[in-house]
């Protein structure tokens, strides 16, 4: 599985006229109708299998909501106002915005491609009120009693006799009693580093109490959220990507997945969390997958950047044990800083080791974050996000390397320079090998990396074996400035483990790479030696001659 993030917002828009905090007419906005069939196939090509749609659901904008409270002219696209509808800003008819949906996702299955997107359980905006939701549906905080602080019964947490506020003027806007702040911010005076424009939704945990879980009779707060789950589901998407999952009791989601999958049975839950700590329980509850972010990510950033071992990298996937399988690997998402910015390494070439080790260390998902593989910098001051390395998921703005790739309509990234152009190359010889090629799809992996001796720096290089039958793999990568010759050992517990042959004349070939085949031996005895660039890697295919 590998998945394609995009944020409609931005990737359709070609308005090259940006202006810092302009307006959506000054600044101009993607539409769902610009991911085009044309789009699709260029991004199927990449080797991508999933896309990820950002900001579907119907989200705060500082145009259509109180600007004092919201995030950005655009808004942040996890501010939700209404869970059953279409964010009107990415459509080309606002009044058809469902069906736009609808038939984004017919396209998208059309493309051979599968659909994701997210799903935001832990918090709303605070002027949420749902207009589009089914006949009969009780809305969020329509029943609820703001004088009661907690209570199982109320879908928001309250401060009873305190008015919302904050270092600012709030415009006419008015919250009396103050309701509980997203990230469990139980003041009325949120400050700028809160999700303020946020409310916690309440799944029956009274945290003012010390924790306690009030669970039976099961809290309106999760039939509810079960209910929008089962909506989105019957859109014919393909899977879910849980926001802010570990903030959200795992107990609604032991009852609540089920119940989904009972229906979908194909649909995938991908879930942001980021405490090892708890991995099992949200595994057990029904997540497919989880962010490996505090380790594989965290570690391939430090090697790439900070000058840590790559030597590391072997304890990063040891230390998840059973729970590797269930890890999505990236190294850019919305969250995070481009690879490129001046933030990371300032060059998106310069992580081509660190992607080739999280696109063919195991057979995890790999998921990139649209413009990764055109060496976006994300070091453009669009307004309410300043210069910091991220692409803004708060403003009206546009990316030229996504234009230059688009080509006005063509996808066929006639507008790319050199540099993007190679880089882009690069990401889909890799992304369609993983997708492709059933050593790295499904094989087993052996880390060669305690077995290497002279002619193998282990804190700046890296070595490991795919197989599966009739197909083996040798993938070393290097994160030195400088080309170096190398001499790799590959020790008979390997043979063993994987049941391999030993072979005196074996043919290699670097399929990431190209070129021309060689031979050399292929034992525990002698071995394999090979020449790498600064800053790239390789996956060579053994076989006997």
């Amino acid at each position: 599985m590998i998945i394609y993030q995009i944020l409609p917002r931005l990737f359709g828009n070609a308005n090259e006229r940006r202006i810092p905090n302009g307006s959506r007419k000054q600044n101009g906005c993607g539409t769902m109708a610009d991911i085009t069939p044309r789009a699709l196939r260029a991004i199927a090509e990449l080797g991508v299998t999933h896309i990820w749609y950002t900001g579907i659901i119907r989200h705060a904008t500082g145009e259509r909501n109180n600007p004092a409270i919201t995030k950005g002219k655009a808004g942040s696209p996890y501010a939700i106002t209404d869970y059953y509808d279409v964010h009107p800003d990415i459509a080309a008819d606002e009044k058809n915005r469902m069906a736009e949906f609808e038939a984004l996702v017919r396209r998208t299955h059309r493309a051979g491609l599968k659909v994701i997107m997210d799903f935001v359980p832990n918090h709303v905006a605070r002027q949420y009120k749902s207009k589009a939701k089914p006949k009969g549906v009780r809305d969020l905080g329509q029943d609820d009693n703001p004088n009661w602080a907690f209570s199982p019964l109320n879908n928001f947490y309250y401060l009873p006799g305190m008015p919302f506020s904050m270092d600012r003027d709030l415009q006419g806007y008015e919250e009396m009693p103050a309701k509980v702040t997203g990230n469990d911010c139980f003041t009325c005076h949120p400050s700028e580093n809160d999700w303020y424009e946020t409310v916690k939704l309440n799944y029956g945990v009274f945290y003012q109490g010390g924790g306690e879980k009030q669970f039976s009779p099961i809290p309106n707060t999760w039939e509810k959220m079960r209910d929008i789950l089962l909506f989105w589901a019957g859109k014919g998407i393909d899977g879910l990507r849980v926001d802010m999952a570990e903030m959200v009791p795992v107990e609604f989601f032991e009852w609540a997945i089920p119940q989904i999958k009972a229906r979908h049975k194909k649909l995938i839950f991908i879930g942001e969390c980021y405490d090892p700590n708890r991995y099992w329980a949200y595994i057990n509850a029904g997540f497919d997958y989880l962010y490996d972010k505090v380790g594989m990510y965290d570690y391939l950033r430090g090697v790439v950047s900070r000058g840590w071992s790559a030597e590391g990298i072997s304890g990063r996937w040891l230390e998840r044990g059973e729970q590797l399988k269930h890890m999505l690997y990236f190294l850019e998402n919305h969250d995070e800083q481009r690879i490129a910015s001046g933030f990371f390494c300032g060059n998106g070439a310069n992580a081509e080791p660190a992607m080739v080790v999280a696109a063919a260390l195991t057979p995890n998902p790999l998921l990139i974050y649209m413009g990764q593989e055109l060496g976006e910098k994300g070091m453009d001051f669009e307004g309410f996000s300043g210069i910091d390395g991220r692409t803004s998921i708060f403003d009206f703005w546009s990316l030229r390397s996504l234009q230059a790739w688009a080509n006005n309509g063509q996808y066929d990234g006639g507008g790319l320079d050199d540099e993007q152009r190679s880089l882009r190359a690069f990401y889909q010889r890799l992304l369609c090998l993983k997708r492709d090629n059933r050593a790295l799809s499904e094989g087993k992996m052996y880390d060669l990396q305690y077995a290497q001796g002279d002619g193998f720096n282990r804190a700046r290089q890296f070595a490991f074996l795919r197989y599966i039958k009739g197909d083996l793999l040798l993938v070393v990568v290097n994160f030195d400035d400088r080309r170096v010759d190398l001499r790799i050992n590959i020790p008979t517990d390997a043979f063993v483990y994987l049941g391999l042959e030993a072979c005196t004349h074996a043919r290699m070939t670097d399929l990431l790479n190209g070129g021309e085949s060689f031979t050399q031996p292929f034992t525990d005895e002698q071995p394999v030696c090979l020449s790498l660039d600064a800053w790239k890697g390789a996956i060579i295919k053994i076989e006997k001659p």
